[in-house]
């Protein structure tokens, strides 16, 4: 697939990989499968760099329409899962 990550030109260089780590995160979740502790913690990156619901909502939507990965879900199958877990989507 070919798509971008969504980015915001004000984000630092760390900040931009923290965003696309998470998004790669999930990518890997939908591919391979993750480790639980992996997804969170590349979540909880994200979320420092993106702390408003509104904007994380924009960012992970656009990236949904470009790869088909919903964020979202992944996050939430994440929280639901035992701390041991493989999240495979």
């Amino acid at each position: 697939m070919e798509y971008q990550y969504p980015m915001d030109v004000d984000w630092t260089t760390e900040e931009k990989i923290a965003v696309i780590t998470f998004f790669q995160a999930v990518e890997k979740a939908y591919e391979t499968g993750i480790p639980k502790k992996e997804l969170v913690d590349a979540y909880k990156r994200f979320k420092e760099v993106v702390p408003s619901k509104a904007e994380e909502k924009t960012h992970c939507a656009a990236f949904e329409k470009g790869s088909g990965y919903s964020p979202y879900r992944t996050v939430k199958s994440a929280k639901e899962a035992e701390e041991t877990a493989i999240i495979r989507m």
